[in-house]
């Protein structure tokens, strides 16, 4: 069983019940939000990426109304990718090739089955390395 750190704004609650709900094969930790009532993203990015940075969890995943105010919000810490997906093959790609931490999903614009999947592959596919491994280290440089 794979436990996964999840937060969410209200924007992005709806979604987060439903992939929780119809994945019960992983162990969710949920930082929050805990209703649609309306909150700070930028909050519950930074519980997410704490877990992360604190290697408490390998993996997080964040949502809110579009995905892009919380990938911007995490990719402002060292050595978080955090990769704004909308289909499995971008959700494979940043994993591949950009060694992404984070799935950021836009809980607005997207089905739950395509968030459902897009996480499916984002925890299954691994990172290729190889020539990819210098790119990757240069975007923890400034």
């Amino acid at each position: 069983m794979k436990n996964i750190v999840i937060g969410s704004d209200h924007g992005g609650f709806d979604m987060k019940q439903k992939v929780m709900d119809a994945m019960k094969e992983i162990q969710w930790s949920d930082v929050g939000c805990y209703d649609s009532s309306s909150v700070d993203y930028p909050d519950y990015a930074n519980l997410v990426v704490q877990n992360i940075l604190e290697q408490k969890f390998k993996f997080g995943i964040l949502i809110c109304g579009s995905g892009q105010g919380m990938a911007i919000r995490a990719n402002k810490f060292k050595d978080i990718r955090a990769a704004l997906c909308w289909n499995a093959e971008i959700a494979k790609l940043s994993r591949a090739h950009n060694d992404a931490n984070i799935l950021c999903l836009p809980g607005r614009f997207i089905s739950a089955q395509d968030a459902i999947e897009c996480i499916k592959v984002f925890l299954n596919t691994d990172f290729e390395g190889g020539r990819h491994s210098q790119r990757v280290a240069k975007l923890s440089k400034m």
